[in-house]
């Protein structure tokens, strides 16, 4: 095997180890999503696709020529060709077909190499691509929990507004009952003050009664003392009279 072609079959061998390893569950896709991310590759990341895009070039020269030389060495061996020719000597034919046996060895190196070429790169894309999802819907499931916590507290938060809500509408219910009571005992209080303010006024009514009936009896009684003290005069000059009189007629 020529030393392009060895470098190509090692190229094959080092694909399908990646291959296994990429297929092997024993690493997540997270931690692969770690190693793609990593600097070297990251380095690299920028011209990966011209790196890429020159490797299929390689191969696919590699493949054709592999073609060429199986088309160039399976024409001796065609069915038309002529039997003195092609069994002209043993060696000669046995040399052709090492050669198309290298030349077919050569297109499934090159065609294998091609092929795991591409199916690395698309399961490398596709274990990023299910990394990302595996974040996203870890991060929407946290988010989803979270919402369901918050929905919660605010359901117990709500339920314990109405408790209170019920409380204060039944401490509400006995301030009314309260109010009411205290507003039927001032109507109570007020028809009571009402009474006595009547009765207070007839009490004013008579007591003026009795006033007017006092000061008449004072005028009266003052009457009667001055007529008292007339009568008294009148009766001191009569007895003085009467006495000067009996005097005389002694």
């Amino acid at each position: 095997m020529s030393l392009q072609w060895a470098l190509i079959a090692g190229f094959l061998y080092t694909e399908i180890a990646i291959v296994v390893l990429l297929l092997l569950p024993v690493i997540s896709p997270a931690r692969w999503q770690k190693i793609f991310r990593s600097r070297f590759l990251n380095s690299l990341s920028s011209q990966a696709s011209l790196y890429f895009t020159v490797l299929l070039g390689f191969l696919c020269l590699f493949l054709l020529d592999a073609i060429r030389e199986i088309r160039k060495y399976s024409g001796s061996s065609e069915p038309g060709s002529d039997p003195k020719h092609q069994h002209l000597h043993l060696d000669t034919e046995m040399q052709g077909n090492m050669r198309l046996f290298r030349a077919q060895r050569n297109f499934y190196i090159s065609g294998f190499a091609l092929f795991l070429c591409l199916v690395i790169r698309r399961l490398t894309t596709l274990i990023s691509t299910q990394a990302t999802l595996m974040a996203e819907n870890a991060a929407a499931l946290q988010q989803a929990r979270s919402a369901t916590t918050t929905a919660r507290n605010l359901m117990t938060e709500k339920r314990g507004a109405g408790e209170e809500a019920q409380n204060n509408s039944n401490e509400v219910s006995d301030l009314k009952e309260q109010v009411k009571e205290k507003d039927e005992n001032l109507q109570k209080l007020t028809d009571a003050l009402d009474a006595k303010k009547k009765e207070l006024k007839e009490l004013h009514i008579e007591l003026e009664k009795i006033k007017k009936n006092n000061e008449a009896l004072v005028s009266q009684q003052t009457g009667l003392s001055r007529e008292y003290d007339r009568l008294a005069d009148e009766n001191s000059k009569l007895q003085k009279i009467f006495d000067s009189t009996n005097k005389k007629s002694d």
